[in-house]
């Protein structure tokens, strides 16, 4: 599980906190990887194996994702097009998030 940066609250405690919701970290982990297993997906997350199911059950409601039984595994398929759900970004597609986070699998560069 990776670890998060934290930012100094006024009394004196520490707080954690993200630009990006835990739906926009399990659609980037899925993005990367369509054949995880949720159990992975929760891990890379931060967040249960239970959370990381609905999360996918509320993405896949949304239209950002289809889920493709193969065999004994799930593959997902990400619908770049599907709009971001805040009126403010509404404008806009997920497919330009997962272009700035998520290499495809196998598309990794060596010059990085």
């Amino acid at each position: 599980m990776t670890t998060m940066a934290t930012t100094p609250a006024e009394d004196g405690s520490r707080r954690n906190w993200t630009f990006l919701t835990n739906h926009g970290h399990v659609l980037l982990a899925i993005a990367r990887n369509p054949t995880a297993r949720l159990r992975d997906v929760a891990d890379e997350v931060g967040v249960t194996e239970r959370a990381a199911q609905a999360i996918v059950a509320d993405l896949e409601a949304g239209g950002y994702l289809r889920r493709t039984r193969v065999g004994r595994r799930n593959e997902y398929t990400i619908n770049p097009k599907g709009r971001f759900r805040h009126p403010a970004e509404a404008d806009q597609q997920v497919g330009a998030l997962l272009a700035l986070f998520a290499e495809p699998v196998g598309d990794a560069t060596a010059d990085r």
